[in-house]
């Protein structure tokens, strides 16, 4: 019953704070669902394509969502379940869910540019340049975390390629993955060139998910890790060049059905076992201030990430979301609802945990999303049973479909800044550019050049690239706090609900890159220092010195509106 609990206590809370706090923010900023956003007044075919209100909801939450939410709270269950439930809530509402309203809403009035083009209007352009280095940094990692993840999600032993029948679960997860794509594709013809409304494709998109599962559960792909890691570099390559409408909104749009069918299946099973007694939830209310992942501040607020606040939400938001909406009346519920839906997954993902903790806690299981796929599997059935295999299956080919949305989503967001780093001022795009900037700024040298990056350490297998990925996600949620909190100033808005969450969020994630950089030179002079512990300590270091700028641009920033005011 405990479980029961905390999911109908969640679920109020979060609705309350859509229904209050949402509106409210909507009312100081002058949401006006009658003002032209920039997918209607500069449609191009590409990347400006506005798309209906479903449909973009689907792009933003499949794209936010990723692995984070069911990794990060599934983690921090090692303090407790009160700590986790607490920052869910409470991030979501005050701290994520402001940051990714607050950036929708500054995107689509700045043309749907990124918060580095927010940045430059408030802050001027040294700090707009400071913050693409940092942000580009960011998804260095994004690209190279989750193609660690799906690779190893996908790959087979080594010898085995090709088709195969009575796939291993990574096996059906691939060729899943792969038919997924082909759908979405499909899909988006469909609809934007043969005019098909959304309601018939898209039961004939969810007929067809149901069509490739069934395949995938009786013929698999088999390939090895590199060749994977190859593939998904081509693919996300291309997802970020092609006109969206492709591929990047019918993937994104088919995929959130999986994650709203893996959390309504979540929410039966938990209150089928809290009334049947088929699993327990056995999580301590709180553990220790001190636990492996270290004390709870500042390691709790980095490691729960997605399920409470995420700097990654705030480039989607400016880099995707605000070139797709049609209009302003639907950025509350794609930004601010989409936040408090994952904070209920992260909420989902700690209740999951909580039905194997002791399993998970010994190391039963090889990561997160096993556990998140065992827990809920629990709720219905015995492990021997067939009920049980099923359901692991099909949630674990959801986490790793979630994880291939965000790299893809991922990538298209680099190729933005990639180019926006190399353009001046007077220039749009990379074709008002000139000589060596000019090609620079192709979009086809930012892609390559950072999925060749993202792909060779991913292929590393480097355990610290997730570690950094945390810190990194954070500091940049913190500094995207900034950005809108000096651009509302700017434009005489109210940006007070800011300043608590922006400082939170810099002083934990400083504080947690500072602990790496110093356990990383007594390593170095330990002489028991791996490469990974150099990049680590590099990575960190350079981190920090950007941040700690930035900080000290913003603050002459909020200094100069102070004394206008005054």
């Amino acid at each position: 019953m405990t479980a029961i609990i905390i999911i109908v206590v969640a679920c109020i809370l979060l609705v309350i704070g859509y229904v209050y706090y949402g509106s409210w923010l909507a009312k100081q900023w002058g949401i006006d669902p009658g003002k032209k956003t920039p997918a209607v007044e500069m449609e191009d075919g590409v990347d400006y394509v506005a798309a209906k209100p479903a449909v973009l909801m689907g792009h933003h939450f499949s794209s936010i969502a990723g692995a984070g939410p069911i990794n990060g709270p599934i983690q921090a269950a090692v303090f407790g379940w009160v700590p986790v439930f607490l920052w869910c809530i409470i991030g979501g509402i005050f701290f994520g869910g402001l940051q990714d309203f607050g950036s929708l809403f500054a995107s689509i009035r700045h043309e749907g540019k990124s918060v580095g083009e927010i940045i430059k209007d408030s802050m001027g352009r040294r700090a707009q340049k400071l913050f693409i280095i940092f942000s580009l940094l960011v998804l260095i990692l994004v690209i190279a975390s989750f193609v660690n993840v799906v690779a190893g999600t996908f790959m087979s032993d080594p010898g085995v390629m090709g088709i195969t029948t009575n796939p291993t679960g990574n096996q059906t997860t691939a060729m899943i993955s792969v038919m997924f794509i082909v759908l979405a594709i499909i899909y988006g013809i469909a609809t934007n060139r043969f005019g098909i409304e959304t309601l018939p494709a898209t039961i004939a998109g969810i007929i067809g998910i149901v069509l490739i599962v069934i395949l995938g559960l009786n013929v698999g792909l088999a390939l090895g890790r590199i060749e994977w890691i190859v593939l998904i570099g081509i693919y996300i390559c291309v997802a970020s060049l092609v006109p969206v409408w492709i591929l990047l909104q019918p993937r994104d749009y088919l995929s959130s059905f999986l994650l709203y069918g893996m959390m309504i299946l979540a929410l039966v099973g938990i209150f089928f076992s809290g009334f049947a007694g088929t699993a327990s939830f056995n999580i301590p209310a709180f553990t220790s201030w001190t636990t492996p992942i270290g004390t709870l501040f500042p390691a709790l607020f980095i490691t729960v990430a997605c399920g409470a606040c995420s700097g990654f939400h705030s480039l989607i938001a400016t880099g995707t979301s605000s070139k797709q909406l049609a209009s302003e009346k639907d950025a509350k519920p794609i930004a601010y609802g989409s936040m408090l839906i994952e904070s209920a997954l992260g909420i989902v993902a700690l209740i999951a945990v909580g039905m194997v903790f002791d399993r998970y806690t010994g190391g039963e299981f090889g990561g997160p999303p096993a556990a998140f796929a065992a827990g809920i599997a629990t709720m219905f059935a015995d492990e021997s049973s067939s009920v049980y295999s099923t359901i692991y299956a099909l949630l674990t080919l959801a986490v790793s479909v979630f994880a291939l949305t965000s790299l893809d989503t991922g990538t298209r967001l680099s190729r933005f800044m990639f180019s926006e780093l190399f353009l001046r001022e007077e220039e749009a795009t990379w074709k008002d550019a000139t000589g060596i900037r000019k090609f620079l700024a192709h979009p086809l040298v930012g892609t390559v050049s950072m999925v060749l990056i993202g792909c060779i350490l991913g292929g590393l297998s480097l355990s610290q690239i997730w570690g950094l990925f945390g810190a990194a996600n954070q500091l940049l949620a913190g500094i995207a706090l900034m950005a809108v909190a000096a651009w509302l100033g700017n434009a005489g808005k109210n940006n007070k609900m800011f300043f608590i969450p922006m400082v939170f969020m810099l002083a934990a994630t400083i504080t947690s890159l500072i602990i790496t950089v110093k356990a990383k030179i007594v390593m170095i002079g330990s002489g028991v220092a791996l490469w990974g512990d150099w990049f680590q300590l590099i990575f960190a270091a350079a981190m920090v010195i950007l941040a700690l700028i930035l900080v000290v641009e913003s603050i002459q920033t909020f200094k100069a509106q102070s004394a206008k005011k005054a």
